[in-house]
């Protein structure tokens, strides 16, 4: 069992190619024998963003802190705190934060299991 402060987990920057201001915490990931899913907590910087793109796995989405949109494809979703967010796979998505503070979320995603082959690290920046 892991039991920690959030805060206690170094917030990384997201150093993606198309990322601005755009820090991430991996809560829960393989490091701690987690065997299906990872947990991590993104921050975005007032006008910051995650890169646009698209993967073979899902998000769930939990908004925990500031106003922010969501870009499915072309289309934009507004999302403030306690939005959820399922971002299916395949599909292209952004998240920018367009209010004064910063924007917080918690992202879980699927490990690379029951066939999938792609690892998240390419787009999202975590390890699993």
């Amino acid at each position: 069992m892991k039991v920690i402060h959030s805060e206690q987990i170094e917030a990384a920057p997201v150093d993606t190619q198309g990322a601005s201001n755009c820090r991430m915490r991996c809560l829960i990931g393989p490091d701690d024998a987690a065997p299906s899913f990872s947990m991590r907590q993104f921050e975005i910087a007032p006008d910051g963003h995650t890169p646009k793109h698209a993967h073979a796995h899902e998000h769930e989405v939990f908004i925990l802190e500031g106003e922010g949109t969501v870009l499915e494809g072309d289309r934009e979703h507004p999302l403030r705190p306690g939005s959820v967010v399922f971002v299916p796979p395949n599909q292209t998505h952004q998240f920018r934060n367009t209010g004064g503070g910063p924007l917080k979320f918690l992202c879980l995603i699927p490990h690379p299991l029951r066939g999938m082959s792609e690892v998240c690290v390419t787009a999202c920046g975590c390890d699993g």
